[in-house]
């Protein structure tokens, strides 16, 4: 099911995120607490992405069996940062094949453990540009992530580009970072002429 289905309904929509564990004892712990969780009904769960892309095969094999065996709607994360467009396109491949249809694209953290970390030649640099490749030939829907620096206005024209493109709803870290109002937020959406503000 695509997440967005699931608004507008007469209850709110609950979810859950999950990081994937280092270790095979934590996937296994992690795994049967998120069974648990189901008798919660939540509307969907997402699984994020390690910085740098240290967790892609966790990330792909846990949202895989989070959906295919334990029945829950699963979202995963994926970030521009230590991949090429050709091993990003192998990583939606096998989402695609997995039936995972919802992806929350992100731009990305560096490696915290490279202090002197250099971009991957050739990858993307922005979530407008990771959610463009994934309807190049894919049919991913779901959100892209309100980033505080995307609350300045230049960040604001990259997501109104972003929000242009194919998306059901967008993912806000604003409340968690932004001193300012969130009515100021929604006033600076609106005088770029953006149509979701919230």
């Amino acid at each position: 099911m695509r997440i967005a289905e699931g608004f507008g309904r007469t209850r709110p929509v609950v979810s859950f995120e999950f990081f994937p564990p280092k270790t095979e004892a934590g996937f296994r712990s992690l795994y049967r607490t998120i069974g648990e969780l189901k008798r919660l009904d939540p509307g969907f769960v997402s699984v994020t992405w390690g910085a740098g892309g240290s967790t892609r095969r966790q990330t792909v094999e846990l949202v895989t069996r989070i959906q295919q065996e334990i029945g829950i709607t699963a979202m995963a994360h994926l970030t521009c940062v230590g991949s090429t467009p050709e091993e990003i396109g192998e990583i939606l491949d096998r989402l695609a094949a997995a039936g995972i249809e919802n992806l929350l694209a992100l731009g990305g953290d560096p490696p915290r453990d490279q202090p002197d970390y250099q971009p991957t030649p050739g990858a993307f640099r922005f979530a407008s540009e990771l959610v463009a490749f994934a309807h190049t030939r894919w049919n991913f829907r779901g959100a892209f992530p309100c980033h505080p620096a995307l609350l300045r206005q230049r960040g604001l024209l990259r997501l109104r580009r972003t929000g242009a493109q194919r998306r059901d709803f967008r993912s806000d870290r604003a409340g968690h970072h932004a001193r300012r109002e969130p009515t100021e937020h929604r006033a600076n959406y609106r005088a770029l002429g953006c149509a979701h503000p919230a």
